[in-house]
């Protein structure tokens, strides 16, 4: 017998999200991604779950309720991770207006196809992740009212750190929910802690540990140089942000926010983490297998909601339900 409480997962990646609730004894019964990897990668690790192949903008509840037999109120909880490159910072092309990133971004509009789907599904509990930017000028007024106008009146901008509870790297998310999220907290391991058990790359087991892409040549001598904390390169996001790249992690610190295959250095060799290496820093356990391309691989990995996150933020909504 699976969870008491049921789960549909929107945008449901490489299944962070999905991880923790059912680490918490939730059943997802319904996920939702049209990315080929992520519907792959999702299968493999959540059999049991029926996965949506489709564009959340093509999507209604009838569609669900037909292909999944889910009906209306007789869901727990949604769970919702929509792009979050047009708010983002890191993203020098987000647009300059906040109202047009959510209204006419047409990336940036798929949170309101979230909002309405929720509003469709009318879940006991919904619970929205995206990064800061979504709560940036006019857009927490404007969120709130799309939310209320689907038909819950009680909505909460829970802001939460992901090391915090639990996880081995740095992450701050804003979920947007109908209900107070007070989750009870757990330090995170170290870098160090989190990488001390695995074995060299292109060992057998765990998966995704295959050797990863060799440092660039122009770069090797530098890389070769760094200390921990440092980082190589720097890139400029939107308003002329800074944001580090190239960084070779210290051990005896949670590592910064994950993001992609070339952001972090392993702290005593001179190269890039493998995909299983960055997992570990997400909270993600070695049974969690990643399909598709490696960089396929790298962008679900750190475009997830890391599982302990997502595992504290379950038992707290648990206990509610």
């Amino acid at each position: 017998m699976r969870g008491r409480f049921t789960v549909v997962d929107l945008f449901s990646g490489g299944g962070g999200y999905a991880r923790g609730f059912e680490e918490a004894g939730f059943n997802v019964v319904v996920a939702v991604d049209n990315y080929p990897p992520a519907v792959k990668t999702y299968k493999a690790n959540f059999p049991h779950a029926l996965v949506i192949a489709e564009d959340v903008k093509e999507l209604s509840y009838q569609d669900i309720r037909d292909i999944a037999g889910v009906t209306r109120g007789d869901v727990d909880v949604v769970i919702a991770s929509p792009p979050c490159e047009p708010f983002t910072p890191a993203n020098p092309n987000r647009m300059k207006d906040p109202l047009d990133r959510l209204y006419s971004d047409p990336v940036g509009s798929l949170f309101l196809h979230a909002i309405r789907l929720i509003g469709e599904l009318k879940p006991k509990v919904f619970i929205i992740e995206n990064v800061p930017g979504i709560l940036e000028g006019p857009l927490k007024d404007a969120l709130r009212m799309e939310i209320r106008r689907v038909g819950f009146d009680n909505v909460y901008f829970n802001i939460l750190n992901a090391e915090d509870y639990g996880t081995p790297s740095e992450r701050i998310r804003v979920f947007i929910s109908n209900v107070e999220l007070k989750p009870e907290r757990r330090p995170g391991p170290t870098v160090g802690e989190a990488l001390e058990d695995l074995p060299p790359p292109g060992s057998s087991y765990p998966p995704n540990h295959d050797y990863p892409q060799e440092v660039p040549r122009r770069h090797r001598k530098r890389v070769a140089r760094l200390r921990w904390g440092d980082a190589l390169i720097y890139f400029t996001g939107a308003g002329g942000s800074r944001h580090p790249n190239y960084i070779r992690l210290n051990p005896n610190r949670r590592a910064p926010t994950v993001m992609g295959s070339s952001r972090f250095i392993h702290p005593y060799e001179d190269r890039l983490l493998t995909v299983r290496e960055q997992a570990r820093l997400m909270g993600f356990p070695d049974y969690h297998v990643f399909q598709g391309s490696r960089d396929a691989q790298y962008d679900m990995v750190g475009e997830a909601v890391p599982p302990p996150l997502a595992k504290a933020i379950a038992e707290y909504v648990a206990r509610i339900l």
